[in-house]
């Protein structure tokens, strides 16, 4: 695993044989608290054992012992927690806590989970493993997607403003609608290596066949997001419109973006039972205009995306097909929503007795169990890039003095960020000194 290590082998098989699904009703529980925790771990271990190049006995174990479906199940439980009971909770005007990070962390969880598949599903063992929940998989990117095409045509995110006047969970708020376009583009990856297996996918019976209805139906928001317009990137938490001399560079994200294009329409299996109507072939040949010799240069396999497409213009359309159609369909979201309607707001108060309102006690011993959750020499070791201001995305070269987990660009950033910090940070620290 390298010389940075965060996890022994025989540790990363115990978390991950202990990995199982939570009601919504107890997220946020000390269980539940725990095995984020170790969803962490097994994170950062994941990204660097794939960044050594040695091995990646993370994805073995999770595939070995089937725990794939458990995280997808993990994840579709906390985006249903996320759009059903958060807003509960924050409506509820006679709570008005003076730390949130015990809820920040159930909304952080998604972020969690979909990184960990993000890593993990680039090898096609992994996908298979998924089995039956490949569906609920895709429903979910299929969502995120369509969040991610609408915020693209908004063409910036929402900024943190920082108002003196925000309460702590109105802080939490815009935390979570920022975090929620960053999880979108995780969700886009994790779709680009699901089309890796397209080809196996058909060629094995159900019921663990990826169906042609379900993934076209991912095939839409992907072309919408490559439509024509204003070219923007998004970089640094936020959508910046790209120079004029860089606009032919191929970013990761509009590589993986063409990737999963070429994958859904030229797998042989997939244009034969794929419905050529008007509406489709003219969201398909918006597509050409964006096949330039720079873009074909830098990835050669879409010259046979681009043929393609000049022989779909010549192409008859047809009409939608009639034929019964049997297929499976996803039914880890339909299932969870079943078991809960109506008891959103119940869960709510529970929580909020008996979760989200810990003790200063209970808030130290926390904040002792994070500060060695998330290692500074692990984080660092993680990061993808430098690090970014905790306020305004800007690259950032000074770390908070007191806690060592939060960076800025400058002094007036940390000012402006304490109200959301501060509290946070003086449990961390006091965490550490408890050690």
């Amino acid at each position: 695993m390298g010389d940075l290590e965060l996890l022994l082998p025989g540790e990363a098989d115990v978390l991950v044989r202990g990995l199982r699904s939570f009601p919504l009703r107890e997220m946020g529980s000390e269980g539940w608290n725990q095995q984020h925790e170790n969803l962490e771990k097994l994170n950062m271990q994941a990204i660097l054992d794939a960044t050594v190049s040695q091995g990646e006995p993370i994805q073995e174990l999770l595939a070995t012992h089937g725990k794939i479906p458990t995280l997808v199940e993990e994840l579709i439980a906390v985006e249903m927690w996320k759009q059903k009971v958060f807003p509960v909770l924050c409506r509820l005007e006679d709570y008005k806590p003076q730390n949130t990070f015990p809820i920040y962390m159930v909304v952080h969880h998604e972020a969690s989970i979909i990184n960990l598949l993000e890593t993990v599903f680039f090898h096609k063992e992994v996908c298979e493993s998924a089995e039956d929940t490949i569906l609920d998989l895709v429903d979910y990117c299929h969502r995120k997607l369509t969040l991610l095409v609408a915020r693209s045509g908004r063409g910036s995110l929402p900024e943190e403003e920082g108002s003196q006047d925000s309460t702590p969970m109105q802080e939490l708020q815009k935390q979570a609608e920022l975090m929620e376009f960053e999880i979108a583009l995780k969700a886009l990856s994790v779709l680009r290596y699901i089309t890796d297996c397209v080809d196996r996918q058909w060629s094995v019976p159900q019921p663990t066949q990826l169906t042609h209805s379900k993934r076209m139906q991912c095939l839409h928001p992907v072309c919408c997001f490559l439509s024509p317009g204003k070219l923007q990137q998004f970089e640094g938490g936020r959508w910046q419109t790209v120079a004029p001399s860089e606009q032919q560079k191929l970013s990761k994200l509009d590589g993986q973006v063409w990737i999963a294009v070429y994958n859904l329409l030229l797998s042989p299996e997939a244009r034969a039972h794929y419905c050529l109507t008007s509406f489709a072939k003219g969201q398909l040949l918006k597509l050409r205009a964006f096949l330039t010799d720079t873009l074909l240069d830098q990835l050669p396999n879409l010259a046979d995306l681009q043929g393609f497409l000049a022989h779909l213009a010549l192409a008859e359309t047809q009409p939608p097909k009639k034929d019964l159609v049997l297929e499976q369909i996803p039914e880890i979201w339909e299932r969870l929503e079943q078991e809960n309607r109506g008891k959103w707001q119940a869960i709510a108060k529970h929580q909020l007795r008996h979760v989200f309102s810990p003790s200063e006690q209970d808030l130290r011993l926390q904040a002792r169990r994070w500060a060695e959750t998330y290692r500074l020499d692990v984080l660092e070791a993680v990061a993808p890039e430098r690090p970014r201001c905790a306020y305004c995305s800007a690259e950032a070269s000074k770390r908070c003095s007191r806690c060592q987990n939060e960076w800025y660009c400058c002094r007036e950033c940390q000012v402006k960020h304490w109200k959301t910090h501060g509290k946070t940070c003086v449990l961390a620290a006091q965490g550490d000194r408890a050690k």
